[in-house]
C-alpha cells in the first residue's frame, strides 16, 4: 500500500459528486477521474464496444487513458483514468445562443452515436460540454449506460432544460435571458420557459410538443409515479424524437442585432492611423512578453483577440453584450479558428462560484490568473459608466493576470465625453496620473506608448510580485 508522501497530495473536485459512478480528482496538480465499482459495467462497455473510439476520433469525446495509481477513494474504486486536460473551463451561463446550439446538436448527435453501440447518455448536462480548439466536445465519460430497449431516455427533460428552453427563449425573447441558466444551474424550468415565452411559439409543434406540453405533462404527474410499462418508448421512437429535437434546435435563429455595442467598431473615434497603431503596439507588446494565453476583457467582437490567436496564443474573448460575442464566435467558425473562445461575461457582475458549497462552478478569478490580459479601451467605461474607482479596477486587473496591456483614455477624448454627456461629471479623479498611481501600487510599468492622431495611451505592465 502506499504511503500518504507516496500517493501525494490528493483533493475530490468539488463539482464532481452527483454520480454513484465516478468522480473528479486532482492529485500533485494533475486531473483524473476515479471509475466507482458501480460505474463499472457501463464503463467497460463503452469501452470494449467501440463507442468511445468512435467518438474520440469523431472529436466528440474528451480522450483519456487509463492509469495505474491509488485511487481516491479505494474502497469504491474500479479504474482511475487520466482525462485530457481542458483548457479553459467555460458554464452555458457565459456562451453566446450559436455556442449553446452547437453544444445542443453535439449532445444530439453523441446520444444517437450511443444508440448505435447499444448505449445511451443518462443525463443531458450542458456542463458535460466544453469548447476546445472552437468546437463543443463532450467531457463526461461516465455519463453512457445500457440502452434498455422499451425505456424512456431519462435524460429528454434536462436537454429540452439545458438546451431547448434556453434556445429558444433568446430567440424568440430576449438574448439576456440566456443568463436565467445561470440561476437554474439544472436548466431553465419547462414551466417557467412556457410562461416567458410568446403564445406563438405555440404554433411551433416541435416548441408545442417539447416544452408546452412537456411542462404541462410535468405539471399533471408531479405528484404520481410512472408506470414504466406503460410508457414504453421503442428503439425507433426514440430515434423519432431525437430528429425531432435536432431539427428544433436547428430552426432556431437568432440575428446579433440592435444591441448597445454590436456595431462599436463603425462609431469608433479612432482614424485608421491611430487605429492600426494600437494593433501595431498590442502586437510588439505580446511579442515582447510572449505570454502562454490572453483574457481579452471587453473585446467585443474580437478585433485584438486575433492579434494574439495570429501568435498561437489560445485566448478568451470575454464582453459583456452577447451581440457582439455572436458575430464573434460566428467569425471564428468561419475561418476556422482555433486559438479563440469568445465568451459573455459582464465585469462588474462577473461569474461568481455557485452551486452546491458555492463550489460547483467556479469564478472567474477561481479559472485564472492568466498569463496577459488585454483591456483595451474599457477602464473609462468601468470607472466612468459604473463608477468603479481606478483603485478598485488595479486590484481586480491584478487578481486576473501576471502582465496587463492596458488602455487609458483621458476625460476630454469623445468617447469619454459621450458618456459624460448625460451625467454629472463627479470623476475629479479620472485622470492619467491618477490612474499610474493606483496601477503602480499592483503592477511595474514596463513600457507606454501615446497611440497617434489621439490622446489616449497604451501601457505594458507586470504584477508586482507578493
Amino acid at each position: 500500500m502506499q504511503t500518504n508522501r507516496e500517493m501525494g497530495t490528493s483533493e475530490a473536485v468539488p463539482s464532481s459528486f452527483r454520480d454513484r459512478c465516478g468522480f473528479l480528482f486532482n492529485r500533485n496538480g494533475q486531473l483524473y477521474r476515479q471509475v466507482n465499482a458501480a460505474g463499472k459495467e457501463d464503463y467497460d462497455r463503452l469501452m470494449d464496444s467501440g463507442l468511445y473510439q468512435s467518438l474520440v476520433d469523431a472529436g466528440m469525446l474528451v480522450p483519456h487513458h487509463e492509469v495505474s495509481m491509488e485511487p481516491h477513494k479505494p474502497e469504491e474504486a474500479y479504474k482511475v483514468i487520466k482525462p485530457e486536460l481542458i483548457p479553459f473551463v467555460s458554464y452555458p451561463y457565459e456562451w453566446c445562443f450559436s455556442q449553446l446550439k452547437d453544444a445542443a446538436i453535439t449532445t444530439l448527435r453523441i446520444q444517437r452515436k450511443a444508440l448505435e453501440f447499444g448505449m445511451s447518455l443518462k443525463d443531458c448536462s450542458a456542463y458535460n460540454i466544453q469548447f476546445i480548439k472552437g468546437k463543443p466536445v463532450f467531457i463526461d465519460t461516465l455519463s453512457f449506460e445500457k440502452y434498455r430497449e422499451g425505456r424512456p431516455w431519462v435524460a429528454y427533460r434536462q436537454f429540452c432544460q439545458h438546451f431547448l428552453s434556453p434556445l429558444a427563449l433568446v430567440c424568440y425573447r430576449d438574448a439576456r435571458l440566456g443568463q436565467l441558466s445561470r440561476i437554474h444551474l439544472d436548466g431553465i424550468p419547462l414551466d417557467l420557459a412556457s410562461q416567458l415565452l410568446p403564445f406563438r411559439t405555440r404554433l411551433n409543434l416541435a416548441l408545442l410538443v417539447h416544452i408546452h406540453l412537456h411542462a404541462r405533462s410535468q405539471r399533471r404527474f408531479a405528484d404520481r409515479r410512472i408506470d414504466a410499462k406503460r410508457h414504453k418508448v421503442s428503439r425507433l421512437g426514440l430515434l423519432g424524437i431525437l430528429d425531432n429535437l435536432q431539427s428544433a434546435v436547428e430552426r432556431l435563429n437568432w440575428n446579433p442585432a440592435g444591441t448597445q455595442w454590436g456595431e462599436y467598431y463603425q462609431h469608433t473615434n479612432y482614424t485608421q492611423e491611430a487605429f492600426e497603431h494600437k494593433r501595431q503596439t498590442v502586437s510588439s507588446f505580446l511579442d515582447r512578453i510572449r505570454p502562454k494565453d490572453v483574457w481579452d476583457l471587453g473585446a467585443n467582437t474580437g478585433e485584438f483577440s486575433q492579434i494574439a490567436s495570429q501568435k498561437g496564443i489560445p485566448t478568451i474573448s470575454f464582453d459583456m453584450d452577447p451581440a457582439t460575442v455572436e458575430k464573434n464566435f460566428r467569425e471564428c467558425k468561419r475561418k476556422g479558428e482555433t486559438n479563440i473562445l469568445p465568451l459573455v461575461l459582464d465585469l462588474t457582475n462577473p461569474s461568481s462560484g455557485i452551486g452546491w458549497d458555492n463550489q460547483e462552478r467556479l469564478s472567474l478569478i477561481d479559472r485564472g490568473p492568466a498569463r496577459a490580459v488585454l483591456a483595451l479601451a474599457l477602464v473609462h467605461h468601468l470607472a466612468i459608466s459604473n463608477n468603479v474607482p481606478l483603485a478598485k479596477i488595479a486590484g481586480f486587473f491584478a487578481r486576473l493576470g501576471d502582465a496587463l496591456i492596458v488602455e487609458f483614455v483621458p476625460k476630454d477624448d469623445s468617447q469619454v465625453q459621450r458618456l459624460l454627456s448625460t451625467r454629472d461629471d463627479i470623476f475629479p479623479d479620472y485622470t492619467q496620473p491618477c490612474f499610474e498611481h493606483e496601477f503602480r501600487k499592483h503592477f511595474v510599468v514596463i513600457d507606454s506608448r501615446r497611440i497617434r492622431e489621439s490622446k489616449r495611451t497604451l501601457y505594458l505592465m507586470q504584477r508586482k510580485q507578493a
